[in-house]
């Protein structure tokens, strides 16, 4: 049960074969317009029209991919047995087409349908490999402008002319209207060059401290609200675990900074970037230093949260590690979810119920979980969207967020970690206990609040520490003397 309004598809396994091929039909005709739905976030628009851009056409041309794609569906797998090699091969034959054809829509259609393609593709955990796999390309190799219209815009903008910018509203009667309120509020931040870049500036002063962390710089003097120049930085793909190999990049320590980076946004500082898919965070080995670094790109969209918001999430995230159901259920209803508290948890957590209820940080993902995840998805669509018209608006771009962030974990086979709930522990004490101390006015208060946080971060520290040593070579040798020892005769 996860998806952060992003289940798009249901393998659901069923004795009917008819059952099954209607299913996956239907669930085709969800796919293009669920996507359009969810890309509310992310509307672009161009100065440079041409018949392609106006918005009959790009949902003429969306209709027609969905109609071909739902009718591949429905015919290509309507005489074979379901259950058999060939209905395997045939399904992932048309898994694969489909994906083709959606890809070739976001290419076609450009703007929002590519930022959604690139948002399907680091789903790994969600979607079919086949769709993963082809929408992947679109973190890197999406469609770029001309060198006559960069130089343009270029032209204008560093002169004195200054452009209006046309706002196209796509699907305007889908079913997720407040995603379009949503866009309302984000997009000319989204469109403004000058944000972007005070946004860059501002998270690298706020994680100085991160060695890891590289924000390319922005030169102040060549940019515009339509034109940023910034520094040029090479590097892979975050997902990229090939590329990490060929240069001894450790793929846990990239997952385990991006754990952090990511906690230390939301529940210390409340200031978070939004749009980590595997095209804007780039992963490099520094020549000078050897230390692997993490490169966070396109700074335009941001949410910053309230206090009251950031410090219930904070303790909503702290009762899922402990498993505490009942403060899970507390802070998930201030937080909007109501009833749907259940549901709530496993979309924040991308885990089972049954997984929550023992413990996240306890119970490593399985690939068991993983197809339960994937089975159950779509079916809870109409509660999802329920919860997403429920839930505070900063949540929605938080579960984006989350969605991306597991997805890189999946891609880099880092799920079944417990780093990352480390690292969030300790920023939401860290978070928790400055806000009590700044409405303490007792000295002792103060202190107290100081002793008891730094208690459990050693905690968490003589925690973490076991568990290296656990999965160390020295580790597993202790453990088996012991064992040795424990069954020795004498």
């Amino acid at each position: 049960m996860r998806g952060g309004g992003l289940c798009f598809l249901r393998v659901k396994a069923s004795r009917c074969r008819e059952a099954v091929v209607a299913s996956m039909a239907r669930r085709a005709l969800k796919l293009v317009s669920l996507a359009a739905a969810s890309s509310g976030f992310y509307l672009y628009s161009s100065k440079y029209l041409d018949p392609n851009d106006f918005g009959a056409v790009r949902v003429g041309r969306a209709i027609a991919t969905t109609a071909v794609i739902t009718y591949d569906y429905l015919t290509a797998l309507r005489s074979v047995p379901y259950g058999s090699q060939e209905y395997a091969y045939l399904k992932s034959q048309v898994h694969l087409r489909s994906a083709e054809r959606l890809r070739d829509l976001c290419c076609a259609n450009r703007g929002t349908f590519i930022k959604v393609g690139q948002h399907l593709g680091a789903l790994d955990y969600l979607l079919p490999e086949e769709y993963t796999r082809t929408l992947k390309v679109l973190h890197s190799q999406a469609p770029q402008s001309s060198m006559q219209e960069i130089e343009q815009v270029i032209r204008e903008d560093l002169g004195k002319e200054i452009l209006l910018l046309t706002v196209k509203q796509i699907f305007p009667n889908f079913e997720f209207m407040w995603l379009v309120d949503e866009a309302k509020k984000n997009l000319p931040l989204e469109l403004d060059f000058l944000n972007e870049g005070r946004n860059a500036e501002k998270v690298a002063h706020m994680l100085k401290d991160f060695d890891f962390l590289k924000v390319p710089r922005i030169y102040w003097e060549l940019s515009t609200r339509r034109v940023l120049l910034m520094e040029f930085v090479e590097g892979g793909q975050v997902n990229d675990r090939a590329y990490m190999e060929r240069n001894s990049i450790d793929v846990n320590e990239i997952s385990r900074n991006l754990g952090k980076m990511y906690s230390e946004m939301i529940f210390v500082n409340g200031f978070v970037h939004c749009d980590p898919h595997p095209g804007n965070v780039l992963v490099r080995k520094c020549p000078a230093t050897g230390k692997a670094h993490i490169i966070l790109l396109d700074h335009g969209l941001y949410q910053v949260l309230t206090e009251k918001f950031r410090l219930d999430y904070c303790r909503l995230w702290q009762s899922l590690i402990k498993a505490d159901m009942k403060r899970v259920q507390k802070y998930s209803r201030r937080l909007g979810a109501g009833d749907l508290y259940p549901l709530f948890a496993c979309m924040l957590t991308a885990r089972s119920w049954d997984s929550v209820n023992r413990g996240i940080d306890r119970s490593p993902v399985t690939a068991n979980e993983d197809v339960e995840i994937r089975t159950n998805a779509a079916a809870y669509l109409p509660q999802i969207n329920q919860l997403l018209n429920n839930v505070p608006r900063q949540m929605l771009l938080l579960l984006k967020t989350n969605d991306l962030l597991r997805g890189i974990e999946s891609a880099l086979h880092t799920r079944a970690s417990a780093s990352s709930f480390l690292n969030m522990s300790r920023c939401c004490i860290r978070a928790v206990s400055t806000y009590q101390r700044s409405k303490s006015h007792s000295l002792y208060r103060k202190a107290k609040i100081s002793l008891l946080e730094a208690l459990s971060l050693w905690q968490i520290n003589l925690y973490e520490l076991f568990l290296r040593l656990k999965g160390s070579r020295l580790g597993n040798w202790v453990i088996a003397f012991l064992s040795r020892m424990h069954h020795s005769p004498y």
